[in-house]
């Protein structure tokens, strides 16, 4: 705010000047100027009857002669002071309205506003640097979980189709470079309530800076960052990058995961979707011979994990010495005479990985004409794209943005979801497929609602006060509807952890201790119910034991007659 002052008074210096001198001036002649009042008696202004006059006559609102009538000397005098100050008067405005205009002045005012609506955030929210394809599908995910959001992007047309989205909370953004420490201090990085810095732009280099920059002015501050490069994600972590996300690396995971283990794929991905979407039936990779195309980051990875796997790949690359394939064919994949020498007849799949997308498409519009039979894992780069790729349907399409949307909720909607993700990898698929049955039939096929409970005097203090009384407090009792303990709340409790234990899918006669903490995952009604158990000792007495405990007079009086 000093600074808008001090820009203000800069641009308005000379014609305030002007204003003061021309309005001194013609104060103090009036002041001289000799008169008569009405009985003809010498009369002279007092400087303020001057002052008064000199205002309503510079900003030419006019009002006559006052006190009395003016002498000659007067009218000459008022006649060179009318000239004399609205002529500086207009200069001012002109300064004003040019003011109003200026792009410095405008930017400094738009800043001041913006980081005072972030302090006056009073809910816990996460700042997003960028506001590219993978940002605009996070920022509307928190958006539908209720999460605010605060967004630092750099060019002002992506924030414009912000301000077009329809969200339930008003976003506050800024049209600035997020790299510089002034604008993170402003976007809240310093606020109590910031839950952390997200940094998810196509540049490493600037998700570096970043990160660098949020781990340098607030080092307990949680700092998710996209990094494609390994040299990037070193140096993050060097500087305490919490989660640096990359997504070639996390696809190739993936695409293994649903060869052996699709269970645990599909629990990934509907506990980390936005909840009340129906998640697409899946779909199952063969195995067999495979052919990638592309042996960039992204085909590195892919070609890893299917070899982790044991399924044997066939390499097709265009520049072996650039990307460092001692073993592969020479070739883009666009023409059939390379993907034959790679032996595609007798290929089960086929990986267009490269980073062009008319590329990849040309790809497996060709494979398929040689091999009608391929299974297809196609990368699309640019999402307006999409009606291009929803017309070939491919079997897999790979959409960078949406893998590290995914991933970064698993991690900013609650940190016991991103551990329970971990864990649940390390599990067999059998245990998956029971555990999804299991959600399936409390809540049904669309994408549930995942939050996480502590146990503690602040979250749930009547869960603390019964475990001070030495009352057992049980799993099942926090699963029971408030208003009918014979019903069941539509959750299911998926980890709780104590300490460094953590148990996945705990069972509900579990007693729980001070300072547990509970994932749960089901029905946004549940999720409203559950608080009351929480925070109401009379609520929670009622569903451990069906008692109901009488506060007021007459309900006492009432409950002793019935004794």
């Amino acid at each position: 705010m000093n600074s808008i002052l001090f820009l203000i008074l800069r641009r308005m210096r000379r014609p305030l000047i002007a204003i003061i001198i021309s309005f001194a001036i013609a104060i103090v002649g009036l002041t001289l100027m000799p008169g008569q009042d009405n009985n003809g008696q010498p009369w002279q202004m007092s400087i303020f009857d001057a002052l008064y006059v000199i205002s309503y006559t510079a900003t030419t609102i006019g009002f006559g002669e006052i006190p009395y009538a003016y002498s000659n000397a007067q009218r000459l005098w008022m006649t060179f002071s009318i000239y004399l100050t609205v002529i500086p008067w207009f200069y001012a405005i002109g300064k004003i309205i040019s003011l109003a205009q200026d792009s410095g002045l405008r930017a400094a005012l738009i800043i001041a506003r913006f980081a005072h609506t972030v302090k006056l955030l009073n809910e816990p929210f996460y700042i997003v640097c960028g506001y590219g394809e993978t940002s605009g599908l996070l920022v509307n995910a928190l958006d539908n979980k209720g999460i605010h959001v605060v967004v630092i992007e750099s060019q002002q047309d992506r924030l414009n189709e912000l301000e077009l989205n329809d969200s339930q909370f008003i976003i506050p953004n800024l049209c600035a470079d997020a790299k510089l420490p002034d604008i993170l201090s402003k976007a809240g990085v310093y606020h109590p309530l910031c839950n952390g810095v997200v940094t998810l732009t196509d540049d490493d280099q600037a998700n570096l800076a970043i990160a660098v920059a949020v781990k340098l002015m607030n080092p307990s501050l949680p700092v998710l960052a996209r990094a494609e490069k390994e040299e990037t994600a070193a140096n993050m972590t060097s500087f305490g990058t919490d989660h640096i996300i990359n997504p070639y690396t996390l696809f190739g995971e993936q695409l293994a995961m649903k060869v052996h283990a699709i269970g645990t794929y599909i629990l990934h991905e509907w506990l980390t979707d936005v909840p009340g979407d129906t998640l697409p039936p899946p779909v199952c990779p063969p195995i067999g011979k495979w052919v990638v195309c592309g042996y960039g980051r992204f085909g590195k990875s892919v070609i890893q994990n299917l070899r982790r796997e044991h399924i044997t790949a066939t390499i097709i690359e265009a520049d072996p010495r650039m990307t460092g394939c001692d073993d592969c064919i020479t070739g883009s994949g666009t023409e059939a005479k390379t993907l034959l020498e790679a032996g595609i007849k007798d290929a089960v799949g086929i990986v267009a990985g490269t980073n062009d997308d008319i590329n990849n498409l040309s790809i497996v519009m060709t494979a398929y004409e040689l091999n009608p039979d391929l299974f297809v894992v196609i990368r699309k780069n640019k999402r307006h794209n999409e009606p291009l790729f929803k017309q070939f349907n491919a079997d897999i399409t790979m959409q960078p943005s949406d893998i590290i949307a995914h991933e970064c909720l698993a991690h900013m909607i609650s940190p016991l979801l991103a551990q329970f993700l971990t864990l649940a990898r390390y599990q067999s698929n059998d245990w998956s497929n029971r555990l999804i049955s299991q959600l399936v039939a409390v809540v049904g096929e669309t994408v549930p609602e995942t939050w996480a409970v502590t146990i503690d005097s602040k979250h749930a203090p009547a869960v603390s006060a019964l475990l001070k009384n030495s009352t057992p407090v049980m799993l099942q009792h926090l699963m029971r509807d408030p208003a009918d303990r014979d019903q069941t709340l539509n959750l299911v409790p998926l980890m709780l952890s104590h300490g460094n234990k953590q148990t996945l899918v705990p069972d509900i006669s579990t007693v729980l201790t001070e300072g547990d903490r509970i994932l749960f995952c089901g029905r946004p009604s549940a999720k409203s119910a559950l608080p009351l158990l929480l925070n109401n000792q009379k609520a929670l007495i009622y569903s451990i034991d069906g008692k109901e405990i009488y506060d007021s007079l007459i309900w006492r009086w009432l409950n002793n007659q019935k004794i």
